[in-house]
This record gives structure tokens, sequence and C-alpha cells, in this order.
């Protein structure tokens, strides 16, 4: 078998003969969406070669693996730009962080629960953090009071995800918002 000159592609990857796809059938689509059925390989390159197009393989996993006929420049713009789409589409979750000490301020603590709730209401999650200092982790009960008046002042916008642990001098607590 004579290798053939002309470059075709298998999954992004530019090959230069059927013998390396190491593939004996393939289904294939012409350019116009229609099916051909199963051929042989080299069949499927030589009917991409005469129309000046490449063959691409579409469904690698599918028995026998199916491939297109198609160019590839264009195969490759409508896959960045179904990609970009679907990266459109997806909300990022993001961790925001709000940090207490066991000291702090009634008008400073309903300062971090409204923005708690802010956060929750975008549909970021919280990570809560009370830190201690020095001989503060004497009172890890303080801390738990703190977390336990956050929880109460959320209840309607978010949910705990971890309830509060202590790690180190840290008290730490995550909260996510409400699935409605």
């Amino acid at each position: 078998m004579k290798p053939i000159n002309k470059d075709f592609r298998v999954n992004d990857q530019l090959l230069r003969g059927p013998r390396e796809t190491r593939l004996r059938e393939v289904r294939v689509i012409d350019e116009a969406g229609e099916a051909l059925g199963v051929m042989n390989v080299r069949d499927a390159v030589t009917l991409a070669q005469e129309k000046g197009l490449d063959i691409i393989e579409v469904a690698p996993q599918a028995q026998p693996p199916v491939c297109r006929i198609m160019d590839y420049g264009k195969y490759k713009y409508e896959q960045g730009k179904r990609e970009n789409d679907q990266r459109k589409k997806q909300k990022q979750q993001e961790l925001k962080a709000l940090k207490m000490r066991p000291v702090t301020a009634e008008h400073d603590f309903q300062v971090r629960v409204r923005q708690a709730i802010e956060f929750l209401k975008d549909g970021d999650k919280v990570k809560v953090t009370v830190q201690f200092k020095a001989r503060e982790i004497t009172h890890p009960e303080l801390g738990r009071r703190i977390m336990e008046r956050m929880m109460e002042a959320i209840t309607e916008h978010g949910i705990v995800e971890k309830i509060p642990a202590l790690e180190g001098k840290l008290l730490i607590m995550i909260l996510s918002p409400k699935k409605d």
C-alpha cells in the first residue's frame, strides 16, 4: 500500500496516512451531514481527498468510530466557538472570605452579616473565619457564639456547608447559597 500524500486529521492530530489511525472501518458522514455508511479507512481518506477536504474523527468511542468529511479549519473554528459559549454560560462560584475576632463589636458583626447575605445572594460561597490571638484561644466558646449568631442571621439566604471547626488559631465555617 502506498502512503497517501494528503494529510488528514483524527482527534485534532495531524496524521500522515490511514495506517497510523489503527482503524479498519469507520462510519463516514459527508460535508452536508448525510451518512455515507461504514467504509474502509483508505476509501474514506480517498473520498475526502477527492473533495479537497479533511477527514476528522468526531466520535472515537463509537463502534465503528464516526468520521466526518469537512474542512479542518472550519471544524476547529466551530469547536472553539462552542467552547466559548459553554464558558460564558457557566457561572463561576467564588469563595468569599469574612474575617472576625472573638471581640468583634456588634456593628462590625452586623456589617459582616450584610456582606455574607450579599455574597450568598450573588451565588457565592462564604468562608467565615474567627481568628484568635494570644490567650483568646483559651476561650473558643466566644468564637462559637459568633458563629452561631452568624448561622441564625443567614438562615433565610444560605445553609451551613461546613460546620464551625477549630483549625489551629482559626475557627472556620463555610456557608453556601440555598438552592431555589
